[in-house]
């Protein structure tokens, strides 16, 4: 990965910086979230980062529409520092991880708070930023899960390729 902040200038790229938290387990089996919350509670098995530092509100307008196109790939790359850093090194983090789905015209990407992956199908969120995902917080790299419990920093990649 390049420099995150010039690649979330491109239309079909959003970059979201968040921190792990000592409550992530990543046990949930469908879903995988962010959130701006600067707190977790161990109920939270599917939130894999606080402090988000945007939100599917914050994210272009090409780049929402491009997601609502049921045919487009949005693959999610999970880039993880090391605990204790200020930030993770895009080019070179300590562990990375990534899970990829689809886009559905029903996706609204317009929640404030936080954004959700999910493997099911279900788009009446807000939040969902890509559904039929082949993964969710319970399959990310128990490395990467324990650094993010850990607190280590957190680049989450969204990537948006249209059908061809």
């Amino acid at each position: 990965m390049s420099d995150a902040s010039a690649e979330s200038d491109a239309p079909l790229v959003e970059v979201v910086r968040a921190v792990g938290h000592e409550h992530v387990t990543a046990e949930h089996a469908s879903t995988v979230e962010l959130t701006t919350d600067d707190w977790l509670t161990p109920a939270g098995d599917c939130i894999v980062g606080v402090e988000a530092d945007r939100t599917p509100r914050d994210f272009s307008a090409a780049f929402r529409e491009a997601c609502q196109d049921a045919g487009a790939t949005i693959t999610a790359t999970f880039a993880v520092g090391e605990p204790g850093a200020d930030d993770v090194d895009t080019d070179d983090p300590a562990h990375v991880d990534e899970i990829a789905g689809r886009g559905d015209p029903d996706l609204a990407l317009l929640d404030d708070r936080s954004m959700v992956g999910r493997t099911s199908e279900y788009t009446d969120d807000e939040r969902t930023i890509f559904v039929d995902a082949d993964g969710a917080a319970a399959d990310l790299d128990r490395d990467l899960v324990a650094a993010l419990a850990g607190g280590a920093p957190v680049a989450l990649r969204v990537d948006v390729e249209p059908p061809a």
